[in-house]
Parts: C-alpha cells; sequence; structure tokens
C-alpha cells in the first residue's frame, strides 16, 4: 500500500463535495431546533423527544465533521505562501464576515431570543441600544461570537495558532513525524485509536467549567482541537486515506452501534451527572461514536465523490455565505410561522423550504454579483467583466 504524502495542488474534489453536505446538514440540524426539547433562541409551542433524538445524532458527527475538513483542507490552503499572507487570506476569509454577523445579523438573533423568552418587550429598533448590554452568554447581548459563527471565530483562532505546527509537519523536519504517523494510523484497525483522546477528553471534561462547556456544536472547544488535527493527519497520507475508504462500511457499523448503545443508556436513565461511573460511559461512547461517524463519511466520500459536476464550484463558493446566512434566515421565519395553527410538520416544511429558497435568492442576486458584499461575507473578487456572473451554473466550465 502506498504511503507517499499528498502535496499535489490539485483541488480535492471530494473535500468540497463533503464541506457542501456538511452545511447542508447543518441547515437540517437548525432546521429542527424549534421542535426538540433543548432551548434554543425561537422555539415552537410544542417539542418532541424525537427530535431531540435526531439533533443529538447529528450534534455527535456534525461540528466534528465541519473541523476535520477544515483541518483537512488546511494541509492545501498552506501551499507555498508565507505566513503574512495566509495570515491575510484568514481574516478575509473568516474574521470579516464574523464581525459583520456579530454587528448585523448577530444583533437581529438575539433581539428574536429575548422576545420570545419574555426577555424584553419592543421593537427591534428599541433593542438595538440594547444589543451592546453585556455579553451574550455572560448574562448580556451582544454576540461576541456570532451566536453560529462561532465556528468562524474558533477556527480563525486555531488556523493561526497551529499555523507553524502544520507547516512544520508539511514542509519542514516534521514532515518525517508525520509521515511515520500516518504508516502507522494506515496499519489494519489503527486509525481507530484516534477516538481514544476525544472519548476520554468526553469523559473528563466538566461541561460546567469553560474549558468543558458543550455550548458550541454540543461539544468543548478543546475537542475541536483533535479533530482540526485529525483532519490534517488524515489528508496528508495517501495511504492512510486508502485504509479509510477500505473501512467505510466498518466505521458505519460501528457508529450505528455506537448510537444505539447512547439510546439505550438515556432513555433507561436519563442525563447522567458529572464525575461518574455512567457519565464517563456515555460520554466516551458519544466520543467514539463521532469519530467511528466522521471515518463512515471520509471513507464514502472518498470513494464516490469524485465526479466534477457543473454545479460544485457554484455551490462550493456558496457555502460560506450560505453558512453566515442560514440561522439568522430560519430564526426570522420560524418567529413566525411557530405560532401559526397548523400541524408541526408542516410548520417545519414551511420554515426550511423557505428559508433555503431566501438564502438562495439572497446569495444569488444580491451577495455573489456584487464585489463588496462577496468582500463582507468572505469571497473572492470577481474581475471587472464578470461583477454580473451568469445565473445559471450549468453554464460553467467543468474543466
Amino acid at each position: 500500500m502506498p504511503t507517499t504524502q499528498t502535496k499535489s495542488p490539485v483541488r480535492r474534489i471530494d473535500l468540497d463535495w463533503l464541506r457542501i453536505c456538511a452545511i447542508l446538514s447543518v441547515f437540517v440540524f437548525h432546521s429542527g431546533r424549534f421542535f426538540d426539547t433543548g432551548d434554543w433562541h425561537v422555539k415552537n409551542p410544542t417539542t418532541y423527544f424525537g427530535v431531540q433524538v435526531w439533533t443529538t445524532f447529528l450534534a455527535n458527527w456534525l461540528m466534528p465533521l465541519v473541523f476535520v475538513i477544515s483541518g483537512a483542507s488546511l494541509f492545501y490552503a498552506l501551499g507555498s505562501r508565507g505566513a503574512l499572507k495566509f495570515i491575510d487570506d484568514k481574516v478575509r476569509r473568516l474574521f470579516v464576515p464574523l464581525l459583520v454577523g456579530i454587528f448585523t445579523a448577530g444583533m437581529l438573533m438575539v433581539y428574536l431570543e429575548r422576545v420570545t423568552h419574555h426577555q424584553f418587550s419592543g421593537s427591534f429598533f428599541d433593542f438595538i441600544p440594547h444589543y451592546f448590554d453585556g455579553w451574550y452568554g455572560f448574562g448580556g447581548n451582544f454576540a461576541w461570537m456570532g451566536l453560529h459563527l462561532w465556528y468562524l471565530l474558533v477556527l480563525f483562532v486555531y488556523s493561526l495558532l497551529f499555523y507553524p505546527l502544520f507547516r512544520w509537519l508539511r514542509d519542514g523536519s516534521g514532515k518525517t513525524i508525520l509521515q511515520r504517523f500516518g504508516d502507522f494510523l494506515a496499519l489494519p484497525g489503527a486509525v481507530y485509536l484516534l477516538a481514544v483522546p476525544i472519548a476520554w477528553l468526553m469523559a473528563s471534561l466538566d461541561p460546567r467549567t469553560v474549558l468543558g462547556q458543550r455550548n458550541f456544536g454540543g461539544w468543548a472547544l478543546p475537542i475541536y482541537i483533535l479533530f482540526f488535527l485529525y483532519g490534517f493527519i488524515v489528508i496528508s497520507h495517501d495511504g492512510l486515506q486508502q485504509r479509510v475508504q477500505q473501512l467505510r462500511w466498518i466505521s458505519l457499523t460501528a457508529g450505528v452501534l455506537c448510537m444505539l448503545a447512547l439510546l439505550t443508556l438515556w432513555a433507561s436513565q436519563g442525563d447522567p451527572a458529572y464525575g461518574t461511573v455512567r457519565f464517563a460511559q456515555v460520554f466516551g461512547i458519544f466520543g467514539i461514536s463521532a469519530w467511528c461517524w466522521i471515518l463512515a463519511f471520509l471513507g464514502f466520500g472518498f470513494k464516490h465523490f469524485t465526479q466534477r459536476r457543473p454545479i460544485l464550484s457554484y455551490a462550493n463558493e456558496a457555502v460560506l455565505p450560505f453558512y453566515v446566512l442560514h440561522q439568522t434566515v430560519l430564526l426570522s421565519v420560524g418567529y413566525f410561522v411557530v405560532q401559526w395553527q397548523i400541524p408541526d410538520v408542516l410548520k417545519w416544511a414551511i420554515i426550511a423550504a423557505s428559508a433555503f429558497s431566501i438564502i438562495l435568492l439572497v446569495y444569488e442576486f444580491m451577495i455573489r454579483r456584487f464585489n463588496v458584499l462577496r468582500f463582507l461575507f468572505g469571497m473572492k473578487a470577481l474581475p471587472k467583466s464578470e461583477t454580473r456572473p451568469a445565473l445559471a451554473p450549468q453554464m460553467q466550465s467543468t474543466k
């Protein structure tokens, strides 16, 4: 089995497809949050345990998968550019849309939460001065992390923090270490050992502490570092990627079994208390389950996401603006729809379909066509001759 490191500058089609699928799954996840039993910004009057099971399943692997893809993409993003160009790219791609979200969409989302939670009465314009009263998450309103845009903030920090390490591993004297570690993980079944640190941190971090709180996609922030590193490691080694592809059905089976075990434990005894053996069991399995599902998605992606379709370049460019917009639009639509006297499944369908359509229309006819908005949403500028790109992506070249 070949063990050479991947150094080709060719864009990875499989990673692009996986990224698109992951962000669409984030949209599906948030569209269900109106109806699960957990607290959220806007809630339907009636909530359902079955929906909670669904959103818990998605939370088990969704944002970890996004960080794995981000780490893998960073392997190629390093390229031959120096540190200053790398930082400039991350500021434009991540920090600028984060700031835009904090001072625009974040304000509206916090307002909707305060109104629906009976913590504020008045119009949105009445709320604007109060948006700067304290820090969100600490008793105030100012959404310093952009609410769902916390991912952009964390990815920005991690990218800069680990840039020296990743550069050393990819192009420096650490290349041999990365190669040998990849060789080891490419051995039959060895890649599953990466679940051990995840399970240990899940079982040991106290969710009542700053480092252990799981308000970021259902996970503690330090654990995302592991997923970020794992993505970089997996994509650096061709033999490891082949092994992940070979193990895809085993990974899927293991993920299903872990999820069934979690549901059985939760249904029988409810939420476990921190420090108990049962807490360690439940969240240890939760961590193992996440890595198995991620390996399954990567394996199937490496196997089947190999063709470039006309829609790919369009969708891949739209991913970041779609992510930035999606929760704000969902909440804005859902705020009204959940008050309607119609079946709840119809509410969900209307919220999801309407929000998805609005996002695509805003992206196509506003963001995508104008360089100022492209900049604010982390996109590259169009050449002057293309400032009003064609609507239909099927007309684009597939070369």
